[in-house]
């Protein structure tokens, strides 16, 4: 049996690691601009830097745009975070989605309004 579990287990971490790992929700409900959540809400800068504690978030430097996607509702003790992403080193290039807390950033243009409350799933919170 020992022998079984040696063959697998090389696979089972190779599977992990390309399809990634779903990790804790961190809200039930989040607001977008469109039933998808596919339209940009807004466009804000950050105010100080923040250092992702896992892969669910990104890492934001004072100064950056960020694109706002949506916007958890805040449940009990938790924090209220957005989900975005940052411009990379040039001005055209767009980093990967995750989540930052609301309170670094400072909404710099609206372009759409957050009015539709959105069931979270699974794929919300998957890590790669």
């Amino acid at each position: 049996m020992a022998r079984i579990w040696l063959f697998f287990l090389p696979s089972l971490a190779a599977v992990c690691a390309t399809h990634g790992i779903f990790m804790d929700r961190l809200a039930s409900k989040k607001l977008c601009a469109d039933d998808e959540c596919v339209y940009t809400i807004s466009l804000a800068r950050a105010e100080e830097d923040y250092n992702a504690p896992d892969c669910r978030f990104i890492n934001v430097k004072k100064g950056q745009q960020i694109y706002v996607y949506s916007k958890l509702v805040k449940e009990n003790e938790a924090g209220e975070f957005w989900a975005g992403s940052v411009y990379g080193d040039h001005q055209d290039e767009m980093g990967i989605v995750g989540y930052f807390p609301s309170n670094l950033v400072k909404e710099q243009r609206v372009y759409r309004e957050a009015t539709k409350e959105v069931p979270t799933t699974d794929i919300d919170f998957f890590c790669e």
